[in-house]
């Protein structure tokens, strides 16, 4: 009995000593103590010995396979620490790789620039649902159904009540419902209209602005709109404001700036006028105050908007508004 243990015992620990590889122990493994391996061949034989040789028999195989375990378990060991010490084949005189670390989209910069610029003024920022009523998107803001002001907006329609927003302005009804004045929010974010070519997408982010308290007037959003323009760009840049016509505004006003390429001289992005227009403003008309239930003898308020984008394209210089999607890494790596 005792014969084929010590057999099995001195073939496997100099085969163990043998092995060159950690394959190669794993071939010892197997055939020693693996489900047919030797070992476990003589442990399943053990029933047909006789009766008073069985304890001894299962003692002495059950101790060696606790010996052959540890041994290959111990040089496993040795051969780990041995390939440590190995050398790698790295110069490590040479100078390291840079990684290469992302950085904001162009319109986040912009997008979290124009937000700082304002809550600097003293905004806070409110958000709104990009999935929107038709009563928030239009009605609260002054264009009821067939209103001819809603032919000024692309619409996607997910039902006959439901769109996708065109504006972020929703965001200003909403906030003025739950708040009484004063009011001094911005609510940035992405719409969506029926719209492409070079200088629009069916989705686009915009800033919406609104200042609500007593005596409020258009010098107040003269002085807002003339600090945020010369924050952004510089105080240098001159702007002028024009007669417009929004319906949920009254007085209403387009904002041009001086063109940012040419100075005021002409060139071809400003059409040779030397101005660009940069956003919309306006008095915030009556009808939207009582359809939240505003005192309009009481407060008055202005709001403007402005996209994203389009003074994205101003301040880098950008001459197509697609480039901002089509994950272009040489165009997005100059940001």
């Amino acid at each position: 009995m005792q014969n084929p243990i010590n057999e099995i015992e001195n073939q496997a620990l100099q085969e163990i000593q043998q092995a060159k590889t950690a394959e190669d122990l794993e071939v010892v493994s197997i055939r020693y103590l693996g489900r047919k391996g030797l070992l476990t061949a003589f442990l399943r034989s053990i029933s047909s010995l006789p009766e008073d040789q069985r304890p001894a028999a299962g003692k002495n195989a059950n101790l060696l396979k606790i010996k052959l375990e540890k041994a290959i378990a111990r040089e496993r060991s040795n051969m780990a620490a041995d390939s440590a010490n190995q050398p790698t084949g790295i110069d490590v005189t040479l100078p390291g790789r840079r990684r290469k670390h992302g950085s904001a989209h162009p319109v986040t910069q912009v997008l979290d620039e124009i937000c700082g610029i304002f809550m600097r003024l003293g905004f806070d920022i409110v958000e709104g649902p990009e999935v929107e009523t038709d009563y928030y998107n239009f009605e609260a803001l002054n264009i009821p159904k067939y209103h001819p002001a809603r032919d000024m907006q692309d619409t996607f329609y997910v039902s006959d009540n439901i769109v996708l927003r065109t504006h972020t302005s929703p965001s200003q009804p909403r906030t003025m419902e739950k708040t009484d004045p004063p009011v001094r929010i911005i609510s940035a974010g992405k719409v969506f209209r029926c719209d492409s070519d070079l200088t629009h997408t069916p989705m686009f982010h915009q800033i919406e602005g609104l200042m609500v308290d007593e005596n409020i007037s258009f010098g107040d959003l003269k002085g807002v709109l003339t600090t945020f323009v010369h924050q952004f760009f510089d105080q240098q840049t001159a702007l002028r404001f024009r007669p417009s016509y929004f319906p949920f505004t009254e007085p209403s006003a387009e904002v041009d700036i001086q063109c940012v390429m040419c100075r005021g001289e002409g060139c071809r992005v400003c059409s040779k006028t030397g101005w660009l227009e940069v956003l919309g403003s306006g008095m915030v008309h009556p009808a939207v105050f009582e359809n939240v239930g505003y005192d309009t003898a009481r407060y008055t308020g202005f709001a403007f908007g402005v996209g994203i984008e389009r003074m994205a394209m101003l301040k880098y210089g950008i001459d197509d508004i697609r480039k901002y999607f089509e994950n272009d890494m040489r165009f997005l790596g100059q940001f």
